[in-house]
Order: structure tokens, then C-alpha cells, then sequence
């Protein structure tokens, strides 16, 4: 869609990778707004006297302009449809309604004994990759938020989503660092 989704809270780092691991993963950065604590919330007006952020979202276009403003509950989940409308009227040419996405063409992707789809910002990722080096095993990184067909196809490994780390073990799938899984693929290559 041609555009960058950032997640900002007022929260510290740690809070951060753990929120993001308790989701299964995330396939956007999400960024402290720590210190100087709510600066960022307080700039664009939405930090509470109790010291954290309202639910809001910003479209910002290519110039820094803020497009469009939703603040709600807490609770109240934002609908995709409405943000998709949003960035239509931004850009004309783009087209949401009855998208599908196209088959994933075989050949695109890398194959070999272990390829790791992943983030270059996701801490699991990193854990995964001081694992699999630890061990002494060889693999692929695919990146997918510059491999879009990657992408597509850890969303359907993965239940719709972009979870990272996920695997693919000679074509054994592994959502998510789970070391117990991952031994269980590798048992005949992993030296203990």
C-alpha cells in the first residue's frame, strides 16, 4: 500500500519486545516514547495527565502533513476499511476494495535446509539468529518488509499474519522462536 506503519507508546523498550511477543509478532516497528517520557504523545496533543498516550492514529503524507487524526477508547479497535479509505483519497490510483492477493510464485522465495523470514527490528529475530549461530547452523535470511512476496507467504503460514521469526526447516514451518519446535526440525543437525 505503499506506505510505513509505526507503533508509538509511551512504554519502556522491555515492555515493548514483550507486548510484541505476547501478540505472536508484530510486522511494524514500534517505538519508545520513554524518554524524555510522552514528549512525542505530548507534541501531537494526545498525552493524558496521567502520563500516557490516548489511542490515536495519524496519517502523515510525504510532506509531513497530518492527513487524518483518529482518537478513541481504549478498547475500541480502528477499522482497516476506514484507514484504507483514508490513504485511497491520498493517493487516487490505489485501490483496496476487493483486493486479493495473488498466488505466490514458486521460485521467488529461497529454499535450502533453513531459511529464517524476519525483521531487521524484531527482537525475536534477533534471539533467533544468536540461536541458530550458536548452534552452528547455516541459513537464509529473507527480509519481508523488502520482500513483499515473503511476506505473503509467512501471512499464510501464519494465520493472516506477519508473524517473525517463522521458518522454513526443509520445509517444516516454524511460527514464532520456539526453541523446543525448532530442536525438534533440526534434531539432525544441531550438535549438542
Amino acid at each position: 500500500m505503499n506506505t510505513q506503519v509505526l507503533g508509538i507508546s509511551v512504554d519502556h523498550i522491555p515492555c515493548l519486545e514483550a507486548w510484541a511477543e505476547h501478540l505472536g509478532g508484530i510486522s511494524f516497528p514500534l517505538l519508545s516514547d520513554f524518554w524524555p517520557h510522552g514528549k512525542v504523545a505530548e507534541t501531537y496533543g494526545v498525552l493524558r495527565p496521567e502520563g500516557f498516550s490516548e489511542r490515536a492514529i495519524f496519517v502523515i503524507d510525504r510532506q509531513g502533513v497530518i492527513c487524518y487524526i483518529d482518537i478513541h477508547d481504549i478498547d475500541d479497535q480502528p477499522s482497516n476499511a476506514v484507514l484504507f479509505s483514508i490513504l485511497q483519497q491520498m493517493d487516487p490510483k490505489m485501490s483496496f476494495e476487493n483486493k486479493k492477493e495473488e498466488p505466490i510464485p514458486v521460485g521467488n522465495l529461497p529454499n535450502g535446509k533453513i531459511v529464517m523470514y524476519c525483521t531487521n527490528w524484531c527482537p525475536a529475530c534477533r534471539r533467533a539468529r544468536k540461536w541458530l549461530e550458536y548452534h552452528q547452523l547455516e541459513f537464509t535470511e529473507v527480509d519481508i518488509t523488502q520482500n513483499r512476496v515473503a511476506a505473503a507467504q509467512v501471512r499464510e503460514w501464519a494465520n493472516g499474519f506477519e508473524t517473525t521469526p517463522t521458518f522454513d526447516i526443509g520445509g517444516v514451518i516454524v511460527v514464532n522462536f520456539n526453541e523446543e519446535k525448532l530442536r525438534e526440525a533440526l534434531k539432525d543437525q544441531i550438535k549438542e
